[in-house]
């Protein structure tokens, strides 16, 4: 990119904000912009893919997950692991928000502004299927990406909603162990790789989403349990957007504080004085676009204002609440006694008889309108906008069950009794992927249980899930989602 191509505004605040450095910093828009890609750990280690990736990778060095590609070389998004989940597409700097908030298994984790997916899947592969993940995002068109990409990488214990930050704070309270708010911002720093910002940048500066950010971490500090922890990250330069917005939240909420950000890699720069336990990434000092992160720890205090006893944060809107909401357990600790929901269709039973693997145990069932589902052991508020919950397994039709793509996706081969699985290099994989009907020979066929060469099967490559058929004869009858299929 020529240096003319960035905004004129821009060019000089940059010139002011770095000072010597400016002149590293212009030079590398000369150069092209990285390419990585993510493992999903919650199927395959980092080692494990690189010993089976045809791909040429290089390790990002700040993510032990993360892997830069030669788009020249490489076309990541056709290659079969890609349609099994077991990388995701990701800007190398992008990685580093996920991985820098402390999510540990059994958290009840909140990506506030979520798609659409990257980080919600890294935090949902953190969880190792322990706990929970909200993932939201405002724009229900968006959040459909990110149902999507939940579903590809077999997660089960996610919900994601498509709400206001006001009313996820009005409905779930004080609940969340974790916080992610990855928050929309005039995107500086994917200039390079996306020019189409630039053009969203003149028509919208830095001064316009300043408000919008100090209102979405304002709510989201209110629905932070006391000992938890608040990631903030931006991709623009801008200090009115990063430094100055994380200093209005910390001038309004003195239980928070602002924590080391570690591992700390050697080409972070810290935040501006006397800010500097947040990080800057400069794309001239790190294979990477522009990024800006601030970790937050709320104290273990619970003795929480009373509602209405504080005023709304400067910047936000005329609309804004006040208040605390007093602290949730939302967690059912004993999903045994919550045995009433547990009334499952025979013709469901028939089939989840076919997974080994116990799929319900600790979660809860629910059937509505033929839809079946697995819930997470969570008390969820009504009247939010969910788009999904839990593990969408699939559909009562006239005495029968149909199972869903997501159902397909949160197994492997090892965990269902009739299975196809193919070579990735097997011609038919494309062939399936595309929605076509494809020929096998009987014994490729897996079968460990009574069903011989016949019905719903589940379709895999090198073990992974892809999808759903149904075998007879010689023939698989294509059930992969029409909306997957590859066009």
């Amino acid at each position: 990119m020529a240096a003319a191509a960035l905004p004129a505004l821009f060019l000089e605040r940059m010139q002011r904000q770095l000072g010597p450095d400016f002149e590293n910093f212009l030079k590398e828009y000369q150069k092209n912009s990285f390419c990585g890609l993510r493992v999903n750990t919650g199927r395959i280690s980092a080692a494990g893919f690189c010993g089976r990736s045809p791909f040429e990778l290089r390790p990002v060095p700040w993510t032990e997950n993360g892997f830069y590609y030669d788009p020249e070389r490489d076309d990541v998004t056709r290659h079969p692991h890609y349609f099994a989940g077991l990388y995701y597409i990701q800007e190398p700097s992008a990685m580093l928000p996920a991985s820098r908030l402390p999510v540990e298994p059994g958290n009840l984790v909140l990506d506030l502004c979520a798609a659409p997916g990257g980080k919600s899947t890294e935090l949902a592969a953190r969880l190792q299927g322990d706990g929970l993940l909200i993932a939201n995002d405002v724009s229900a068109t968006r959040a459909k990406a990110l149902v999507k990409n939940l579903s590809l990488w077999g997660i089960s214990n996610c919900c994601v909603t498509a709400e206001t930050p006001r009313k996820l704070w009005q409905s779930f309270g004080c609940c969340f162990d974790r916080i992610l708010v990855d928050a929309p911002c005039s995107g500086e720093g994917m200039f390079r790789k996306d020019a189409s910002l630039i053009r969203s940048w003149e028509k919208q500066q830095p001064e316009a989403y300043a408000p919008l950010q100090k209102e979405i971490l304002e709510y989201a500090a209110r629905m932070l349990k006391p000992g938890g922890f608040l990631l903030y990250s931006t991709c623009t330069f801008s200090e009115e957007e990063d430094e100055q917005t994380v200093a209005s939240l910390l001038s309004c909420h003195p239980e928070l504080s602002l924590e080391s950000i570690e591992p700390y890699y050697e080409g972070f720069t810290p935040g501006k004085s006397p800010l500097q336990k947040c990080v800057r990434v400069w794309p001239h000092k790190m294979k990477g676009e522009g990024h800006f992160l601030a970790l937050f720890r709320r104290s273990a205090r619970t003795d929480l204002p009373k509602k209405g006893n504080e005023a709304p944060v400067s910047g936000a809107s005329s609309s804004f609440g006040t208040g605390f909401s007093e602290i949730k357990d939302l967690r059912i600790r004993d999903p045994e006694a919550e045995k009433s929901l547990w009334k499952i269709p025979a013709e469901l039973k028939a089939f989840l008889d076919r997974i080994p693997q116990d799929l319900g145990r600790g979660k809860l069932f629910l059937e509505k309108n033929g839809q079946c589902y697995l819930l997470p052991p969570y008390r969820l508020p009504s009247g939010l906008r969910f788009l999904c919950t839990g593990l969408f397994l699939g559909t009562l039709k006239k005495g029968r069950f149909e199972p869903s793509q997501p159902l397909a996706m949160a197994l492997d081969a090892s965990s269902f009794d009739l299975v196809l699985d193919l070579p990735s290099a097997d011609l038919r994989i494309m062939k399936y992927l595309k929605g076509e009907t494809i020929e096998f020979d009987p014994g490729e066929l897996k079968h460990s249980g009574p069903k011989a060469g016949s019905g719903w099967t589940l379709v895999c490559t090198d073990g992974f899930a892809l999808g759903w058929g149904k075998a007879a004869d010689g023939k698989l009858k294509n059930k992969y989602s029409p909306g997957w299929r590859i066009q």
